[in-house]
């Protein structure tokens, strides 16, 4: 299995814990997205736990391209939304992409955390923007505390829009300071990355994964 991602500055912050796993080899995909997630689900655990996550202490969002967000202090699925807050320590966020962007976001207090799936249209929705004030609303913390960070994504020419610039715009428009955009196109690097464009729909899911430790 292919070594996660690594994420600065995020695994600056003691109090955070962030995780993206991408492509791993062996694993037949081609097929549609469900399937896919059953046929991951297995080796996905075994890096979560590898890493010191528990993948029965996750929550996951439905993921349906829109720009809403929740707070959340248990595991399951929450139903129309794309973005997960959490202050629960130890409480694992969980979103899955292939080409649309994982966005972390994290309180350098380590007081919450927001995962999120933005996509173009999450993006032209301001997913980041309005997770980034639902932090401010519910636990009091300014945009100049968080530190965000935008995982491989698509990019142009491989893609018509560079949604992955209008996030970092979003974040620093926000107030972010701190905003870290690796750079990585998921198309020219399918070898390490599924990407849903290149594949042709047919294709698995990164994980990306987020969790605050006391």
């Amino acid at each position: 299995m292919a070594a996660p991602d690594v994420f600065q500055p995020l695994d600056a912050l003691t109090r955070v814990r962030a995780l993206f796993l991408p492509r791993i080899e062996g694993i037949d995909v081609a097929t549609d997205r469900e399937t896919a997630l059953q046929r991951l689900a297995p080796a996905h655990r075994e890096a979560l736990r590898a890493s010191g996550f528990d993948p029965d202490f996750m929550a996951t969002a439905e993921q349906v391209h829109g720009g809403d967000a929740a707070v959340v202090s248990a595991a399951g699925k929450t139903s129309g939304v794309d973005a997960l807050v959490t202050a629960t320590p130890h409480l694992t966020l969980g979103i899955y992409v292939a080409d649309c962007a994982a966005v972390y976001v994290a309180d350098r207090k380590g007081r919450a955390i927001a995962l999120l799936h933005s996509g173009r249209a999450g993006t032209e929705a301001n997913i980041t923007g309005r997770t980034i004030r639902l932090m401010t609303e519910e636990f009091g913390i300014g945009p100049a505390d968080l530190a965000v960070h935008i995982s491989p994504c698509i990019r142009p020419p491989l893609y018509e829009t560079d949604f992955a610039a209008a996030i970092l715009r979003q974040a620093r428009e926000a107030g972010v300071g701190g905003v870290v955009d690796d750079g990585i196109c998921t198309g020219k690097n399918v070898a390490r990355y599924y990407s849903y464009r290149v594949e042709r729909g047919r294709t698995g899911r990164m994980l990306a994964a987020l969790k605050l430790v006391p």
